[in-house]
C-alpha cells in the first residue's frame, strides 16, 4: 500500500500516480480543469468520505497489474507534445466518428423510453464540435509555439488562455454527459448496443480527462509563469513553484 498525502491536490496525485485517474473519474472528481484543490477539499465538495476514497486509491495503486508508467514530468516538451498528439489526439480522431453512429442508433431506438438519450446525443455532438477544431488549433498554433526555441510571449499567452478556456467547455460537456447517463450505466432494459455506447462514452471521458490533465498540469505550467505578464499565469492564478524548464 502506498501512502497518499490527503492534502496533495488531485492533479498532483494523478501526475504522480496515473492509476488514480480512474478512481477519481468514477467519483466525478475533476482532476483536470479544477485539479488544483486538495483531495480533502474535493471530497468535501463532492460529499465523499475521504477515508473511503483514500482506501480505494491505495487498493488501486497497490494492485500493480499495469506495470510502471513513465513519469510525464520527465519528458522533454517535444516528447510530451508528441505523446499527447499520438495517444490522445489520435484516439479522439478515431473514437469520435465511431461513437456518433452508435449514439444515433441508441437515441433513435430508445429515445422515447429515455428522453435523456436525445440530450446525451446533443451533448456528444457539441463535444465533437468543440474538440476537433481544438485539436487542430493546438497542433497548428499552440504546440509549435511551445516547441519553438524562443516562443513569442504575447501569442503564447493568448494560446494558453484559449487552451484552458476550451478545456473548461469540454469539462462542462463531459459532466453533463456523465450526469445524463447516471455515470455511464445501462438500464435493465438496455440492449447490447446501449451497453456498448455507455462503455465507449466511459472510455472517451477517461481518455479526455488524462489528455486535459497532461496539458493543464504538466505541459502548460512549464510556460505560464514566464509567458504571463506581471508575474501572473495565463490562467489568472499565481505562478506555481517548481515549474519545469522548457526541455526541447
Amino acid at each position: 500500500m502506498r501512502d497518499l498525502d490527503r492534502m496533495a491536490t488531485v492533479a498532483q496525485i494523478v501526475t504522480g500516480h496515473p492509476a488514480a485517474a480512474r478512481v477519481f473519474q468514477s467519483h466525478g472528481i475533476d482532476y483536470c480543469c479544477h485539479g488544483d484543490v486538495s483531495l480533502s477539499q474535493s471530497c468535501r465538495e463532492e460529499g465523499l468520505d475521504l477515508e473511503a476514497v483514500l482506501s480505494e486509491l491505495s487498493s488501486e495503486l497497490a494492485r500493480g497489474d499495469r506495470g510502471p508508467e513513465e513519469d510525464p514530468r520527465s519528458l522533454s516538451t517535444a516528447a510530451l507534445v508528441a505523446r499527447i498528439v499520438d495517444r490522445h489526439h489520435g484516439y479522439l480522431r478515431r473514437a469520435l466518428p465511431q461513437i456518433a453512429p452508435i449514439m444515433a442508433k441508441v437515441a433513435g431506438v430508445h429515445g422515447r423510453r429515455n428522453p435523456d438519450l436525445l440530450r446525451i446525443a446533443e451533448a456528444v455532438r457539441a463535444l465533437t464540435a468543440s474538440l476537433l477544431p481544438h485539436l487542430e488549433e493546438e497542433e497548428e498554433v499552440l504546440f509549435p509555439l511551445l516547441t519553438a526555441r524562443v516562443p513569442g510571449r504575447g501569442e503564447l499567452t493568448r494560446e494558453l488562455v484559449r487552451m484552458r478556456a476550451d478545456h473548461l467547455e469540454v469539462g462542462k460537456l463531459l459532466a453533463e454527459i456523465r450526469a445524463l447517463t447516471s455515470g455511464f450505466s445501462t438500464p435493465e432494459w438496455g440492449c447490447n448496443t446501449y451497453r456498448v455506447l455507455m462503455a465507449e462514452l466511459d472510455e472517451l471521458e477517461a481518455d479526455i480527462l488524462r489528455h486535459v490533465h497532461l496539458e493543464n498540469h504538466v505541459l502548460a505550467p512549464r510556460f505560464e509563469a514566464r509567458a504571463a505578464p506581471a508575474g501572473m499565469q495565463a490562467g489568472g492564478a499565481q505562478p506555481r513553484t517548481g515549474a519545469l524548464p522548457e526541455g526541447q
